[in-house]
């Protein structure tokens, strides 16, 4: 996993020698939810607002079409009820997807549409719960036991959007986990996560 998010990280910079590249930022707000088991038990989340920025890089395939490799900050969780008390879960996570984008002409700029994969590290994260009138707070913890939280996430990413002539670029995301995240868990004992949000980015570079 760790060699293969080096190889991401590389595409990024790899990109440089390519003449058709062009490089971006992008940030926007993102909505996210954990799907869990407990015993057999699935139950969904409430969506927690959270916040998503980076870099990316469009290396041209062919005539319309791309490969977008991205380095992203971007926070993933939910909220829930437990026993009447609110919580609130949240994870910070390194990710880097792997689009493969369709950009056709449209009007005076280009439609994008990209599906692929995406790999996640996890930083760090809190769980926060409402007790009364007071606040408590513990750190995820990262690990294999049944009440931690696998660091390292893979999924599915897809996006579509606008980009304007001038490199300013608008656009919708989702990504749906596909790795079972709680520690030592199996069908009946899982944790996925589960996000969608905006994107407000601009190009800059290549042709």
């Amino acid at each position: 996993m760790k060699k293969a998010l080096l190889s991401v990280a590389a595409l990024l910079i790899a990109g440089a020698t390519f003449a058709q590249t062009k490089f971006g930022i992008v940030a926007g707000p993102s909505w996210s939810s954990y799907t869990e088991k407990v015993g057999g038990d699935k139950e969904t989340s409430d969506l927690l607002t959270g916040f998503r920025a980076g870099i990316t890089a469009d290396l041209q395939l062919a005539d319309e079409f791309y490969i977008q490799p991205s380095l992203l900050y971007t926070g993933k969780g939910g909220k829930d009820e437990i026993l009447g008390f609110d919580t609130r879960l949240r994870i910070n996570y390194l990710e880097l997807p792997i689009n493969f984008m369709y950009k056709p002409e449209v009007g005076n700029g280009n439609l994008f549409i990209g599906l692929g994969p995406y790999l996640a590290v996890g930083l760090s994260g809190k769980n926060k719960t409402v007790l009364g009138n007071n606040l408590v707070e513990n750190d995820i913890e990262f690990g294999d036991e049944i009440d931690e939280i696998k660091r390292f996430d893979a999924g599915a990413n897809f996006q579509v959007g606008y980009e304007l002539p001038m490199g300013l670029n608008f656009g919708l995301f989702t990504d749906l986990g596909l790795i079972n995240l709680r520690g030592n868990g199996d069908s009946d004992n899982s944790f996925r996560n589960t996000a969608f949000g905006v994107n407000v980015g601009y190009k800059f570079g290549g042709q």
